[in-house]
């Protein structure tokens, strides 16, 4: 497990705290950053500068990103090592929290982010907002396959006020675990399959969007695996 690209490229990340700790593997990861950047590079969320080409650190600056149920912190600090201005790192568990904080050590980005350690849901739900770099331009979301209150948490999210306007949220999921095209303004923009793993990106609908694309061939950088 590594840093796929950016200032702490090549870096390699401690690994899992404990078998509820799922990292995202670097094949999917790599895919994911892929349709996150080309959905950024068409539009930006909130009052964020002009966009920028895929693959250019100047695509990513300025933006705050939440990492939700972050485990080892690898979503999160590829967005830091690529480029974003700040990422929270929400987890509940003190050991992945202590692997989250020597992973940002090793990779230098320690100065640019906040480990948190509270629940997911909490957050979310407007109990916990003072602890927060919020509103989050992207929120990254990667929690247990077996949790069933992913959809629930994805809803009270949309309706928080932890977002910009047009904001994204990539949430990593299992096929078995479906999710809703909609949650009260956040509409699904992307979804791509990879085995059990299924990417679902959405988008703040504050204005008109291209809708989602599921067949990989809407011109991103993303492929099927």
């Amino acid at each position: 497990m590594r840093v796929i690209a950016g200032t702490a490229r090549g870096r390699p990340l401690t690994g899992p705290a404990g078998p509820r700790t799922r990292p995202t593997s670097d094949k999917v990861k790599g895919a994911l950053f892929s349709i996150l950047e080309t959905l950024l590079a068409a539009e930006r969320p909130g009052e964020a500068p002009a966009s920028a080409e895929p693959g250019t650190p100047e695509l990513w600056e300025g933006l705050t990103v939440v990492d939700l149920y972050a485990g080892t912190g690898a979503l999160g600090i590829e967005a830091l090592s690529r480029g974003a201005a700040w990422c929270d790192f929400v987890e509940a568990n003190a050991a992945a929290r202590r692997i989250i904080e020597r992973n940002l050590r090793a990779t230098g980005l320690d100065d640019r982010a906040r480990v948190v350690g509270l629940d997911v849901e909490k957050v979310v739900r407007r109990t916990a907002h003072a602890a927060l770099h919020a509103p989050y331009d992207l929120t990254l979301m990667d929690p247990p396959y077996d949790d069933l209150t992913v959809s629930a948490v994805i809803g009270d999210l949309a309706r928080s006020a932890l977002l910009v306007p047009r904001a994204l949220v990539a949430v990593e999921h299992s096929r078995r675990l479906a999710l809703s095209d909609e949650y009260d303004g956040l509409g699904v923009t992307r979804e791509r399959r990879y085995g059990d793993t299924v990417l679902s990106i959405y988008r703040d609908t504050a204005a008109n969007d291209s809708g989602v694309t599921t067949d990989g061939h809407d011109g991103d950088l993303s492929r099927h695996v």
